[in-house]
């Protein structure tokens, strides 16, 4: 999925969508608006952070594009777009989501493939949206955000113990997160640069068996005192030994010990096995989110004309 550049500013009355290409302007407008909600505004948090480390052709070729919405004098709400990722909401005004949708859809391309958003903002802007352009939406993924709570690791606990990944480990992370891409059919534009970026901030946990790795859970990097965990991952053929839940375990022990308030992860609704383990472990549901795509509508078939 991905997103066109947009015009550089889309007014409506008195309030107003500002879009732009400086990732510093964006952090001057809306860090505090983001800062305030770290758990609501986790991937929008995790993103702009790996964009400072990473640079700004972190995610692919084409500039990301920023943009808030300023309703009373204030920011209430922002989006990013990441291409070839679909536009990321915050939680929107209803009337924000569907300038936005305006805003994006008046750039002559429409080239927005899909929305990526808290349920009830990506149901708003997707009515507009499809109101809008003719297109056709579909949800593509349905996610549920957790929060921990208490931590309750395995018990009995499975052989083995975490270590924290090291460059060491770059083959074998890759080989398992491009299961992971496939299995979830996750959008992974580089593998590569999505290791090393978590290697870069010790951010991918081992849960290792006789010196042999056997599970990972990754992290991202503390933002506003939020981290959340993600790419957890077994091979296929180690799987239903308590690996993966020992895993995650360790690396929110580790996020809680070193500080942070805030641990939250993403669960695909469709994994029942998923979201029940999480919930054993302490994870306690915040809200649900939805990945929408778009798709143009079918254009009429001419009527053929009789013969003469």
């Amino acid at each position: 999925m991905r997103c066109a550049a947009p015009p550089l500013r889309a007014s409506l009355e008195h309030m107003a969508w500002t879009v732009t290409y400086d990732l510093d302007e964006f952090r001057a407008a809306a860090g505090d608006f983001l800062g305030a909600r770290p758990a609501r505004h986790t991937t929008l948090l995790t993103v702009v952070s790996s964009l400072v480390a990473g640079g700004s052709d972190r995610y692919g070729d084409q500039p990301p594009v920023y943009g808030w919405w300023t309703g009373q004098g204030s920011v209430e709400g922002v989006f990013l777009c990441t291409p070839p990722y679909p536009p990321l909401l915050s939680p929107l005004p209803d009337e924000a989501a569907r300038a936005l949708a305006r805003t994006l859809a008046g750039n002559g391309e429409r080239q927005i493939t899909g929305v990526n958003a808290g349920r009830e903002t990506a149901e708003t802007f997707a009515t507009a949206w499809t109101g809008l352009t003719g297109a056709v939406s579909g949800v593509e993924q349905n996610h549920r955000l957790y929060r921990l709570g208490t931590l309750t690791p395995p018990d009995p606990a499975p052989p083995g113990r975490p270590r924290t990944a090291t460059a060491a480990d770059r083959e074998l992370l890759v080989t398992w997160y491009e299961g992971f891409a496939r299995e979830t059919q996750a959008l992974m534009d580089d593998v590569g640069a999505q290791v090393d970026d978590k290697l870069s901030h010790d951010g991918i946990t081992l849960w290792e068996l006789d010196g042999r790795p056997v599970a990972c859970a990754g992290i991202s990097r503390t933002v506003a005192g939020m981290a959340r965990v993600a790419l957890v991952y077994t091979p296929p053929e180690l799987r239903g030994r308590g690996y993966a839940g020992a895993a995650t375990a360790a690396v929110s022990r580790a996020a809680r010990a070193a500080g942070v308030r805030e641990v939250l992860l993403f669960t695909d609704l469709d994994n029942p096995t998923s979201n029940a383990l999480y919930q054993r472990l302490g994870y306690r549901p915040l809200e649900d989110h939805l990945v929408v795509s778009f798709t143009p509508a079918e254009p009429p078939v001419p009527e053929q004309g009789h013969p003469s």
